[in-house]
């Protein structure tokens, strides 16, 4: 049975599967990055889980896998197929795709994990059908995943939809990429989790049980979570100036609020559009599947690009 491999490397943990034709889930698997060994231990973890992956295929099916994809953190240029940066898993300009490449003895396709899930999202999930499309997932940071035509825009140099770093508040809290006032300082999960564990007296808190504080009326979590949205609000507006999206999709652990979220960040995006048209403001629809679905899509993709340019030689 023909089929790809998908590998999202995340910064604690690594999903995987085995996709078959028309996105089929034929297996799935799940290991520790085990980044606190070092970088090197990272990448000879992730060619490992490969490698016991194309033996399961040919255990399974029959025969290797076609082709793969794997979604990295961090910077990615995906033209050479290098992973160029990573603070969380401490690597610099791994040739990732090639040595994926040897290990699998089969094409592979390497993407950039936000903008490998907003693929998904925008083809499969809460954007399908939308010819324009933005995605912001809501995690330890904020990055965006520009959607066009059913593919995602990775800039000239790798860094397009990097939109946690607009900033929203000038002279604000310092951001480790160098500027103050970062949108990411203020509306990603991690920034609400340490204002309510602030303001909470709990060390322990993050932003869910600040969401929660929230329903409950707890003035001090209305007041963070207020400050969060009005931010999130303000770089979306900016985001939604320069291009015009159809569809908004917001993800990652913030949106897991469910309608405490949505509801007034919707209002919030609507009291600050001028003549800017309002997108549909939606959650994403795939969870943390979206990642390792993105990196099945971009191995098909590899293999439908590799077929029509042998039909066309």
């Amino acid at each position: 049975m023909r089929h790809v491999i998908a590998l999202d490397v995340g910064g604690t943990g690594m999903k995987a599967a085995l996709i078959g034709a028309e996105g089929r889930l034929l297996h799935r698997a799940r290991r520790a990055t085990g980044r606190e060994r070092g970088p090197d231990a990272v990448v000879e973890g992730i060619l490992d889980f490969a490698a016991d992956l194309r033996s399961h295929g040919i255990e399974q099916f029959g025969e290797p896998a076609s082709a793969a994809g794997v979604a990295v953190p961090g910077i990615v240029d995906e033209e050479r197929g290098v992973a160029a940066y990573s603070a969380n898993l401490g690597w610099r300009d791994v040739p990732l795709r090639d040595l994926l490449a040897e290990t699998l003895g089969a094409p592979v396709a390497l993407g950039h994990d936000v903008r490998t899930g907003g693929l998904a999202e925008g083809r499969i999930g809460a954007g399908r059908g939308a010819d324009r499309f933005l995605f912001v997932p809501l995690g330890t940071g904020i990055a965006g995943a520009i959607g066009i035509g059913g593919r995602v825009e990775a800039g000239a140099h790798g860094f397009a939809g990097e939109i946690g770093h607009i900033v929203v508040r000038p002279q604000g809290a310092a951001c480790p990429c160098g500027q103050r006032g970062c949108l990411e300082r203020y509306a990603s999960a991690a920034a609400v989790s340490e204002a309510w564990a602030a303001a909470s007296g709990t060390p322990g808190a993050d932003a869910a049980d600040c969401a929660k504080a929230v329903v409950s009326g707890d003035p001090n979590a209305v007041r963070i979570w207020q400050n969060a949205i009005d931010a999130l609000a303000d770089g979306l507006l900016t985001a939604l100036t320069l291009l015009d999206p159809r569809t908004l999709i917001i993800g990652g652990g913030l949106a897991e609020a469910g309608e405490t979220l949505f509801t007034p960040l919707r209002d919030a995006v609507r009291e600050r559009v001028t003549f800017q048209k309002l997108p549909s403001v939606v959650p994403a629809a795939l969870g943390d599947t979206a990642g390792c679905l993105g990196a099945g899509l971009l191995a098909w993709d590899l293999l439908d690009h590799t077929n029509r340019t042998e039909d066309s030689a």
